[in-house]
């Protein structure tokens, strides 16, 4: 039986990370979109359209759409982006749903918003909460009752102890450590490998251990 079909938003690494993901569930992409003209397809046999123009034109020509799935692979501080893709796929009249690699634990009490991805090795644990359009990549880790909002990217290897709260549109860096009971607020960015020990504002770029706020962006 054949299985889902995908189109994906983003031509670079993270469309490749996803396609093997789909590819593991026997599903397949049937379309490609980016806003970089100088890009080539992230993928051999799938067509690559340009802007939104071109994801317009090619939901406008694609019959049965209701039957195709969108995934935003656009990893990093741009979570705000992923939204805001993740939306006009909706108003197209894709399904988004939830992506997870079959190596990752989610706990059953979990949650995972729509559109949000759990990679391989991942862990999201009992009680979490994961908002729409989160990537949780390679061997991050999300413990019990943590909330995470939107558009948050928690990169590889890093791990959010328990009952943390992360605001909307977050990066926590590679291998970065966030401790229990902490509060990272909305577009904050944490770099990677830092350990925070206390609660940062919206806005803030933190590094090092323990991090400390080097600049509001």
């Amino acid at each position: 039986m054949p299985g889902d079909r995908y189109a994906i938003w983003g031509s670079a690494g993270h469309a490749k990370v996803i396609a093997s993901l789909l590819e593991l569930k026997g599903d397949s992409v049937v379309a490609l979109f980016d806003n970089d003209a100088m890009v080539a397809s992230a993928l051999p046999g799938v067509t690559l359209h340009i802007g939104e123009s071109g994801f317009a034109r090619w939901a406008e020509q694609t019959e049965r759409l209701n039957m195709v799935s969108g995934l935003v692979a656009i990893g990093g501080a741009r979570g705000r982006d992923r939204l805001r893709l993740q939306e006009m796929m909706l108003r197209a009249g894709l399904r988004v749903n939830a992506v997870l690699h079959p190596s990752a634990f989610v706990c059953t009490s979990a949650l995972v918003g729509a559109g949000s991805q759990v990679l391989a090795h991942a862990v999201v644990a009992a009680e979490a909460r994961l908002g729409k359009a989160c990537i949780v990549n390679h061997r991050g880790s999300v413990d019990h009752e943590c909330r995470i909002g939107d558009g948050v990217h928690v990169a590889p290897g890093a791990t959010l102890c328990g009952c943390v709260t992360v605001g909307d549109g977050v990066l926590i860096g590679a291998g970065a450590v966030v401790l229990p009971r902490l509060r990272i607020g909305d577009d904050a960015i944490v770099g990677a490998g830092a350990i925070v020990t206390r609660n940062v504002p919206s806005g803030a770029l933190v590094i090092g251990n323990p991090a400390r706020i080097v600049k509001s962006l």
